[in-house]
């Protein structure tokens, strides 16, 4: 028997195993490896219940040739047994090891038949078992030759199933594990800019519907187990709280106290007793993790498998570059030991690499699905969500739950495994240091520990930063939001400045926390970059100074070095892990608090067939109880906030019930009092998921008086409506909704004030037409809610609130006969509404009644599109192809030229001072071999620590300099970019607002300027840096090995390849990623504002699938992206491996020439730059995406702007003071190239005068305001005011001195006084003044705050009608000459309008008044009345005159039920 393993084999020149290890281990290692994974493998046979796939030559020939190594272990077996029989005595491996492999090759036929039951068809542990073959085969092969021996390579072959099918599905493992099944997409990339269309579909098991599924089936038990947890608790704390002395002494009533409520704990889970409610509810907690856990265990086992074997690794390049160094040092050592290390250490790095991007990628895969499925989950919750803890959070909140919190999950999800694995990695570390150094290395642990200190104090005082700069920006936002929502009323009443100002306040308090923030920043850059070397430093010196016998030699040095490296990694990333650790945290608490919520009860509802309906519903109702029979019209009346829409949603289910119960028979149809419109084409508004049938839907159209505006309408009803329905006017977005309810033909209509917002006579139309006895919907039961008295008299029964119950209820005449309240409110408002003729002019009614309220302004802003379609808002640009250079040029100008300048150079110095470090210690390191055998001279020892640290303090001052000019010159660039994009956006002209939704503009202040602010100079920093690491590392190893100058071209070439494929693949992802992320959060904001239009529809499953599509999409994108980085990153440390491996096997080349020291050092900085190679990519990847924001905000600095605020030529002082106003021939047009709006005007108004101005819809009643205002600029003809030319002065001398009372009343976010007057230009008793003429006094007397009491956004705390008083208050304060109404059309109730019609008579006496009326009682006491008709005066006289003569205007008077000028008592 030969000897099995022996040093002396290995202690020569020609080293070799010897024959025995080769036979006997060598065989059994792959051998054993394949019998311990067989059985997997073979699982597919067992248990699938697919088919087999076909046949195919690849098949057939692997198993082919599988078949003859089996007949050649046969025939070895054979030979065994002859060479027995010839007694030669054979050993015993010559039977074992062709037994072992005919039994082999018996598996790798089977598992080759076993794929097929597969959709990947190649294995990948018939792989490994191929290369260990191969490997080991090598091994004996090489021994054969060198011996000339016959070779025999049967079993060596290596068969290597290679085909790739498109994609991952069908990928082989090595194109699994490279990644190279995504190359062909690169390319693709490359070629053209990628498209949705270009990307592959998810695999079905990362489909958001799968993950969901499993998800929500874990999360049921989860949450159950925790809401039993939570029950324990309550139950606990009642105990406490209901007896000091914890229920040894519990009266008896006490005891039934408890049992009752334990009952009413249990009963639908009702959460909360009386003292559980407000922001600190308890909720069910500590379920959402486990739930993750349970739903994603086998991806997070696998990656953590891939993770050890990485981390392990990591500690085996420090050793052999160890051994490499001894190598190099010892001229006695053999050359081949040198080529071992040399591709060991290739190895190492390439089975390195390939682990971590395996681990990346299923990590990656964790973050997007556990986003996917927490977003499904969120927006399945949002529509069962009871109505309760829908008021917990606002829109926003839970669409930030959506978009902030699930995203923080996904982040984490990248990181999670650091949790265990930094740990690990600084052990290990310490340990493997130790051997190195000794005691010693404890100075440099020591270093790193004081640092933890200091970093967390920076940490915690950099988040008190951000926690005050997010306050900020919030604050900003919220302004830009209601500046962009009432640009207009800023516009009309030359208000931008004021608002400029401040927002340029908050901005100036932004900065100034973003420039001390930075300074942190910087420091703790500063802090980090000094770390390793300080922590090299300490050790060193320590290690020199405690005993002279100490000798830093380069073994010691450099292996130290890489292991310190090693540490630097886990030391970083703890505390980040631990920061993102703590916010997930909080967002765990958010998503648990939300997703474990109640749901809506809808137990109170009960479908039962009885034809009554019952109600007792106390909530804001007292108490209500109500019988409805069956196809009766039901009208709900009472006073604002008498609980009339609270009723209806009771019946719809959305109210908490008490006691009592509904009863519903069939199905209900709901519209809202305020309209709720998709982002959809109206068609699809009105079929609503529907089927559609044609007849039907037309009879609808005509029925809600929607065929005329479908003319109006671009591409009819195939017209896109924006968010909200932007493009409609209020009128048409009430019929739209109608006609929604009324095509999906529910048996029981629910009506919440429908017919507010429409016109009168449009109103009349839709109840004769569509509500009224005979309307499309006679036969069905209808609930409505209305203000309107005139239609009372045609329904069946009238249900009359007060204060949230039912006073009085009957039919019309009944209730007259009663004289209750609804008689004296009837007497006291129906009067005008009486005198009403009740015969319709039949000719009218059709043809002018159909006629909406939208205004002639936004019946034009849609036509421009006619030739593009039914787009109103064009897509947004998605910029494709590289980002031009220019942009790059543009920001660092912002910046400042010499601040950029002084970076660089200051970088440079840094990477200076970073080369002297290294080259200094290598010096250092060959004085062992000078003062081999002597003592080292204490001077000469002194002399490298000095050097040596001060070249390191050099080193980190430098980049101190450079954060601290970068952070300046970051700053200066903000301010900058911010100032120009608002400036500019308050300069344009309105048409640019009105085709530019406001999500886009915000989205520039928001998204693009945080990128400009804190994304941005991150990535040059970062950028600049790995640069200048990589230069230095070269640099080094060029220097130690000149040769290696040579290796550099070649995959320098390589590089810049890979690069310029990948970088254009991946900013198109990233840009598609954003294009596909904001319509989740759109539809979600959608859903959760219509959620009691979905609910009420029931059409919950639609809106599921529809939101799971779009994650789908959106995920699409990711994942592609993820997998484009994974393809890189595999690619560069590829790149890295080879310039580790270059520079060793230069090194061994040339082993006589080099110290130890220089090779130490080039081989260290290689191991370093395979990350560094990999940041540079991932950086200039980064900064090109973000330098997209620049580009973005570029864009919105170049819109042109409107006419200059305040020109050379100013007027008078006091102008206007008679307030006469001529039009000679003016024309108008909103777009240069639309048709005209008016089509040349002449008119005079004379001073002080009263006029009307009416025309149907479209007529260009609004367009006269903007004219006069100059939103509008003339196309022809002029506007005198008092004789001067209104288009010569600037726009705000103009806006200053007139007066508006909008539309729509806006208020700001503010106190009430800054609402009135921004600029504070009037004392504080004109303000009391205006607010008493406005019938304001009391309320504001009555408020806490009095006049700064903060109204809240959009004026959301006061009612319609407070705000539109508010708007009357402020025309009071002004008081110009000539004041411009138009006319409220909303739901202002009678008493209000009354009002205000008054207040303007008095007060605006002696002032020229245009009131443009809607509704004509308003205009009956006018001078003049002026008709408009398609952008022309008709008609022009007083109201008198013009009744009597046959035209326009008393077909419009009959229309109203006006027959003479004195019909009208308001």
């Amino acid at each position: 028997m030969c000897k099995f393993m022996n040093a002396s084999f290995l202690a020569r020149p020609d080293a070799d195993l010897p024959i025995c290890f080769q036979q006997t281990v060598l065989v059994w290692i792959p051998i054993g490896f394949l019998w311990i994974f067989t059985p997997w493998q073979l699982l597919p046979m067992c248990k699938s219940k697919a088919k087999k796939s076909s046949l195919t030559k690849l098949y057939i020939t692997k198993q082919v040739l599988a078949a003859l190594l089996m007949l050649t272990a046969v025939a070895e077996l054979a030979l065994a047994f002859v060479g027995d029989v010839r007694q030669d005595q054979p050993l015993p491996v010559q039977y074992t090891n062709p037994s072992l492999y005919i039994v082999t090759w018996l598996l790798v036929l089977l598992i080759h038949d076993a794929r097929r039951f597969c959709l990947r068809r190649d294995s990948g542990i018939l792989f490994c078992f191929w290369i260990l073959s191969l490997l080991s085969g090598i091994v004996s092969f090489q021994s054969l030759i060198r011996k000339a021996l016959q070779v025999r390579l049967g079993r060596k072959l290596c068969v290597f199933p290679w085909f790739c099918l498109n994609p991952e599905v069908t990928a082989s493992f090595l194109s699994s594990v490279t990644f190279d099944w995504y190359t062909s997409m690169v390319f693709k990339g490359y070629r053209k800019p990628l498209e949705m269309e270009d990307l592959w579909d998810l695999k079905d098991k990362d489909k958001t519907k799968t993950i969901s599924a499993i998800l929500e089936k874990n999360m049921k038990t989860m949450v159950k187990k925790a809401q039993a947890e939570m029950e324990k608790r309550k139950r606990k704390k009642r105990l406490r709280e209901n007896d000091p002395d914890h229920g040894s002494n519990m009266s008896k009533a006490q005891s039934q106290d408890i049992l009752v409520l334990e009952e009413k704990q249990t009963k639908g889970k009702r959460k909360g007793a009386k003292g559980d409610s407000g922001p600190h509810k308890d909720f069910p907690k500590g379920w959402l993790l486990k739930t993750l856990f349970k739903t994603f265990w086998q991806n997070l086992l696998l990656s953590v498998a891939f993770k050890l074997v990485h981390d392990g690794l990591v500690f085996v390049s420090p050793q052999l570059l160890k051994l490499l160094i001894a190598f190099v040092s010892d001229p006695e050592a053999f050359a081949w030991q040198g080529y071992l290390y040399a591709t060991l250490l290739f190895l190492a790095a390439l089975v390195q690499s390939l682990c971590l991007q395996q681990h990346f990628h299923l990590c990656f895969q964790l973050g997007i699905s556990v986003r996917a499925s927490l977003t499904a989950a969120i927006y399945k919750k949002a529509l069962t969500v009871s109505s309760a803890t829908r008021k917990e959070s606002t829109v926003g909140e839970t669409v930030n739950l959506m978009s902030a919190d699930a995203q923080r999950f996904m982040d984490m999800a990248n990181f999670i495994h650091q949790l265990w694995s930094c740990p690990l990695q600084i052990v290990l570390s310490i340990v493997f240091l130790w051997m190195e150094l000794g005691p010693s290395v404890l100075a440099g642990i020591g270093v790193m520990v004081l640092l933890i200190p200091i970093n967390g104090f920076l940490v915690t005082k950099a988040k008190g930063i951000q926690v005050r700069n997010m306050k900020n920006k919030d604050e900003r936002m919220k302004i830009m939001n209601e500046i962009l929502n009432g640009i207009k009323i800023l516009k009309l009443f030359a208000w931008e400045p004021s608002f400029e100002k401040r927002i340029k306040e908050i901005r100036a308090r932004e900065l100034r926390d973003l420039l001390n923030f930075s300074y942190l920043q910087s420091i703790s850059i500063f802090v980090f970059s000094c770390a390793p070397f300080l922590v090299s430093l300490a050790s060193f010196a320590v290690y020199v100074l405690v005993d002279e016998n100490n000798i830093l030699d380069a073994q010691k040095a450099f292996t130290a070095i890489s292991l310190f490296n090693v540490l630097r990694f886990p030391m970083a990333m703890l505390p980040m892990v631990i920061s993102s650790l703590v916010q997930t945290n909080v967002s765990t608490e958010r998503l648990e608090r939300y997703l474990g919520g109640e749901d809506l009860d809808t137990s109170a509802i009960h479908h039962d067939p009885i034809s009554v309906q019952l109600l007792t519903w106390p909530s804001c109702l007292c108490s209500v109880t109500l019988d409805i029979t069956p196809g009766s019209l039901v009208a709900v009346v009472g006073a604002v906030g008498s609980g009339k829409s609270s009723l209806v949603s009771a019946m719809l289910g959305e109210m908490e019930n008490i006691k009592g119960h509904i009863n519903i028979q069939g199905s209900l149809a709901y519209v809202p009092q305020q309209a709720w419109i998709q982002n959809a084409t109206l068609k699809d508004n009105i079929l609503f998921g529907s089927e559609l049938d044609e007849a039907r839907y037309q009879q609808v159209l005509k029925a809600c008086a929607l065929l005329p505006d479908l003319e109006l309408l671009p591409a009819g009803d195939q017209t896109e409506i924006g968010e909200k329905g932007i493009n409609l006017s209020g009128g048409q977005k009430q019929r739209v909704s109608l006609a929604r309810a009324v095509y999906n033909n529910a048996d029981i209509y629910l009506l919440d004030d429908p017919l507010s917002a429409v016109d009168a006579h449009v109103g009349k139309y839709l109840f004769d037409h569509v509500l009224g006895p005979k309307g499309l919907l006679q036969k069905k039961t209808r609930i409505l809610v209305t203000h309107s008295i005139s239609f009372l008299s045609q329904v069946d029964n009238i249900v009359v609130l007060v204060a949230g119950a039912v006073s009085e209820h009957g039919s019309y005449s009944t209730l007259l006969a009663n004289r209750g309240a609804f008689a004296q409110f009837l007497n006291s408002y129906g009067a005008q509404e009486k005198d009403a003729p009740d015969e319709k002019a039949a000719g009218t009614g059709h043809a002018t009644g159909a006629r909406s309220t939208k205004s002639c302004q936004e019946a034009q802003k849609e036509t421009p599109k006619k030739l593009k379609g039914q787009q109103l808002i064009e897509k947004e640009a998605v910029e494709t192809g590289k980002v031009k250079f220019s942009m790059y040029l543009r920001y660092l100008r912002a910046v400042g030229w010499g601040f950029s300048f002084w970076v660089a150079m200051s970088y440079l110095a840094q990477y200076v001072a970073f080369v002297g470090t290294n080259l200094w210690l290598s010096a250092w390191t060959d004085d062992a071999q000078l003062y081999l055998n002597q003592t080292y001279p204490p001077g000469q020892r002194d002399l490298r620590i000095g050097v040596f640290g001060a070249l390191g303090v050099a080193q980190a001052l430098f980049l101190f300099i450079a954060t601290i000019l970068s952070a300046h010159g970051a700053v200066q660039a903000s301010r900058v970019m911010h100032q120009r994009l608002l400036s500019n956006i308050l300069h344009v002209p309105m048409s640019f607002f009105d085709t530019t939704p406001t999500g886009r503009i915000v989205n520039r202040f928001a998204k693009d300027i945080f990128t400009v602010d804190e994304t941005i100079p991150m990535s040059f920093r970062s950028w600049l840096s790995c640069f200048m690491a990589i230069i230095s590392t070269l640099l080094m190893i060029s220097l130690a090995t000149p040769f290696f100058a040579l290796i550099i071209i070649p995959l320098g070439i390589f590089y810049y390849f890979v690069l310029r494929f990948y970088v254009s693949t991946s900013r198109q992802l990233r840009r598609l990623d954003s294009v596909t992320r904001s319509p989740i959060y759109s539809h979600f904001g959608e859903t959760v504002s219509g959620l009691s239009v979905i609910r009420a529809y029931g059409h919950q499953e639609r809106f599921l699938q529809q939101n799971e599509s779009t994650v789908d999409i959106n995920q699409k994108s990711v994942y592609s992206w993820i997998v484009s980085n994974r393809w890189l990153a595999i690619r560069l440390e590829f790149v890295g491996s080879l310039v580790v491996f270059f520079s060793a096997l230069l090194a061994v080349i040339s082993k006589g020439t080099l110290e130890g020291g220089i090779v130490g050092l080039s081989i260290s900085s290689a191991l370093n730059v395979t990350q560094t190679l990999n940041w540079l990519v991932r950086m200039s990847s980064e900064l090109e995406t973000n330098i997209v924001a620049v580009e973005r905000i570029h864009e919105y600095t170049k819109v042109k702007n409107e006419a200059p605020w305040v020109t050379g030529k100013r007027p008078p002082h006091g102008w206007p003071s008679k307030g006469e106003i001529q039009f000679i021939d003016y024309k108008v047009r909103y777009r240069p190239e639309l048709e005209l709006v008016l089509q040349g005007i002449t008119c005079d108004i004379r001073s002080t005068e009263k006029v009307g101005v009416v025309g149907r819809t479209g007529a260009g009643k609004s367009s006269l305001t903007n004219c006069l205002f100059r939103v509008l600029e003339a196309a022809g003809g002029t506007i005198m005011i008092d004789g001067l030319d209104i288009s010569m002065i600037g726009l705000h001398d103009l806006r200053q001195n007139l007066t508006i009372i909008p539309q729509d009343p806006v208020l700001f976010s503010g106190t009430l006084r800054m609402n009135l007057d921004p600029f504070d230009q009037y004392p504080d008793e004109e303000v009391w003044k205006a607010l008493e003429l406005a019938h304001l006094k009391t309320y504001v007397q009555d408020l806490p705050e009095g006049l700064f009491h903060l109204v809240s956004e959009g004026g959301e705390n006061l009612s319609v009608g407070q705000r539109q008083l508010v708007c009357l208050a402020r025309a009071l304060l002004r008081k110009a000459k000539i004041l411009i109404l138009d006319e409220a059309t909303a739901a202002v109730d009678l008493e209000t309008d009354h009002l205000i019609q008054t207040t303007i008579r008095s007060e605006f006496a002696n002032c020229t008044v245009l009131t443009i009326a809607h509704r004509l009682h308003t205009i009956m006491d006018s001078n003049r009345v002026m008709v408009l008709q398609a952008g022309r005066i008709v008609e022009y006289n007083s109201p008198e005159e013009l009744l009597q003569k046959q035209g326009l205007f008393s077909a419009m008077a009959k229309d109203a039920g006006i027959i003479n000028a004195q019909t009208t008592v308001l």
